[in-house]
Order: C-alpha cells, then structure tokens, then sequence
C-alpha cells in the first residue's frame, strides 16, 4: 500500500470523547458532535485518538467509539480509528475491529512510556502491518510518547506494507517540513499541529490536518483549509492568526488542552461533556478566562 490507496484528505477533527456525570461516555453526545462535524464540511473522522481520550479508556471502550464513529459518520466520510497501545497484540485486536466494522483505517503511536529505542519502535510497527489488513497511519506525538521517531525511522516504516500515512504532531515546522520532504511522495504527511501552522503545510504539499481545536472551532477550521488549497492567502493568514490564538487560549502553560476544549465546547452550546479523570472540571477563574476568550475571539455555537 501507499498514499495512492486510500482517499484521505483535507480538514479533519480528531473527535473528543464527551462523558456525562456519571464518567460514562456520552453516546449522544458523540453522535451529536460527528453530526456537526460532518455538517461544517469535515472531510474524515479520527475517533479515539489522544483527543479522544484513548489513553483513559478500556478496550471495549474504544471499541464501542469505534462503532458510533462508523454510526455516525454513515459512510458520508472516512473513519479512522486510533488503534494505539503499548503492547502489539492489543492494537492488532484494536485494528481487527475497526477493519471488521468497517474503518478505513487506523492510527498507531510508538510504545509509549519506556523510551524504546529505534530498532524496537520498528519492530512494533512491522509486527502491525504484518498483521492488519488495513491501512496504517503512523502517530508522531514525541510530547505525549517518547522518544521521537527519527527520520531515518519514519523513511523506513514508510516502506512497511500497511503504511500508508503520517500524522505529524511535533509541533515544529522543520520537522513538519523535514519528513514532508522525506516521505511525502509515499505516504500522506498529515498536520497534526493545524492551530500552528496548517496554511503553511497544506502549500507546501500535505493533505491536510488532523487536530483537536476543531471541535470547538467549527466551520472556520475548514475555511482555514479551504483557503490555504484555493491560495486565498489573505483570508488564510487572518485564520492562521485566529487558530494560533485560540490554541493559546486553550494549550498555554499547565492548561490541559482536551478539558478545556470541552468545557469551551459546552460554554458556547457544543456536546463537550463533562471532564472524566484525570481529567479535572475548570475552576471559575479558568471558566471566566475562557469564557472571555471565546467571545473575543467571536468563538459560538453552530447557531
């Protein structure tokens, strides 16, 4: 396989996970979410990714999103559904689901937590694609999964059999740009970090983007694509400087993205939820501050 096999493209949330007061998923929510997701013009559906809170959740958990991603997407785009994990055999059982449900395919880290070194990263990655049937994304977080996948590397497993893309999350445009250079030609060079920089990626040759703020943002995260393909540079440079903005207001410091995503996402009318553990409710002085920068932003609900 490579990036010729499969159709992924363009604007796509990495979906939340929403629960309810009794920490359980909300099922409606969700649905909710893919729904206006879908409406906004979102070309994809990442469900259960770091977004999505896979790291906190049970297998049949993200099995189950798995499910309601396909539900809810109703074959009008791609499904594709993170089968991340530390042990092999659990993202080969991840990834046997989602290809029996009907996902296009799925997404998968580095084992996380230990620090592997190159030869054992590989080794994780061949042992899935020899085992799957579907498409593979690789995940490059080096925040969240340590260490980074080096070049050298990501030039290799682009070369296994299932490999078919790359979501890039380092956050830093060389390295962006770096394996765009290396890889693009073979697999899909997705912008994970779309809030930094996605009108610079989407020119220079990715996709498109994979990222969290969607949620929240809504229909100008798809103008921000939109403009960056059409070369409306003017308007895709005011969006750029919005989307940076709105990552502030939500990422800076100790700020936990995905609980403030959330709570934004509710602040303004959105299925966000309620945080789940470790997950932390935001305290009123967080509220007030986000709330204030969601309406200096101009940042609401779809009505």
């Amino acid at each position: 396989m490579d990036k010729r096999d499969v159709d992924w493209h363009g604007p796509m949330p990495s979906v939340i996970t929403p629960y309810n007061a009794e920490g359980g998923i909300d099922e409606d929510a969700f649905l909710e979410n893919i729904e206006l997701c879908i409406g906004y013009g979102m070309t994809g559906l990442l469900v259960a990714g770091n977004s999505g809170d896979f790291w906190s959740l049970t297998m049949d958990e993200r099995k189950r999103l798995m499910a309601l991603g396909i539900e809810g997407a109703g074959g009008r785009v791609p499904v594709i559904a993170c089968a991340g994990a530390f042990l092999a055999p659990d993202v080969i059982e991840l990834a046997r689901t989602a290809a029996h449900i009907g996902c296009a395919g799925v997404m998968v880290l580095p084992p996380f937590f230990y620090s592997p070194n190159t030869e054992d990263i590989y080794a994780h990655f061949k042992t899935v694609s020899d085992s799957v049937e579907l498409p593979l994304m690789l995940y490059n977080f080096p925040a969240n999964s340590l260490p980074a996948m080096t070049f050298e590397l990501i030039e290799r497993l682009a070369d296994l059999k299932a490999v078919v893309a790359i979501k890039e999350t380092s956050g830093n445009y060389d390295t962006f740009y770096k394996i765009l250079t290396l890889v693009g030609e073979r697999i899909h060079v997705f912008c994970g970090q779309m809030v930094c920089f996605g009108v610079p990626a989407i020119v220079m040759g990715s996709p498109g983007y994979i990222d969290t703020n969607p949620n929240l943002w809504g229909a100008e995260s798809v103008a921000l694509y939109e403009a960056a393909v059409t070369g409306d540079l003017v308007r895709g440079r005011a969006l750029q400087k919005k989307a940076l903005a709105l990552h502030e207001l939500v990422s800076a410091g100790d700020k936990n993205t995905y609980s403030w995503v959330k709570t934004g996402m509710t602040l303004v009318g959105l299925p966000g939820g309620v945080a789940r553990l470790p997950q932390r409710p935001l305290g009123e002085e967080q509220l007030a501050e986000l709330r204030r920068g969601l309406e200096r932003l101009g940042i609401a609900g779809p009505g």
